[in-house]
């Protein structure tokens, strides 16, 4: 099975709220869109420094985690951020990694829990993130 990447947009989630209670503008709140690697071997998003500081992200604390090596180091995390993929969001906080850009620009993984979160999954035949449950979200409430 090859990597799989999709595009999602990335926004500010305190920027969000201040927007729909009408504190800023809705062109004020901070968004990217970018490339990532949909990883069900991460737990939660990672982003880089670069996307942090485009997404105007405090750091909020540090947590200890493996990487894919083995190793274990402890990496910043940041702010709320809201994750989209076409119609889906979700809410979490992310890793921030410094600066390391792969071939499909900067570093971005969309971990498993995102994924469970908006009832996504890797399609390993298609390479592509696909809905668990077809074209609407289906939760489960257990």
């Amino acid at each position: 099975m090859s990597l799989v990447f999709e595009d999602i947009t990335l926004k500010n989630a305190w920027d969000v709220g201040n927007s729909e209670h009408g504190l800023i503008k809705a062109s004020e709140v901070h968004e990217v869109t970018v490339r990532c690697m949909a990883d069900t071997g991460a737990w939660t998003l990672v982003i880089n420094e670069e996307v942090r500081a485009a997404l105007g992200l405090k750091i909020k604390g540090r947590r200890k985690s493996t990487l894919a090596n083995g190793d274990t180091a402890t990496s910043d995390m940041s702010e709320p951020v809201e994750v989209w993929w076409k119609d889906r969001s979700m809410t979490c906080q992310a890793v921030v990694l410094p600066n390391a850009d792969g071939p499909n620009g900067p570093r971005v993984l969309l971990g498993a829990i995102p994924l469970e979160d908006m009832d996504l999954m890797v399609d390993p035949v298609a390479e592509k993130v696909v809905g668990r449950h077809g074209d609407e979200a289906l939760y489960t409430l257990m």
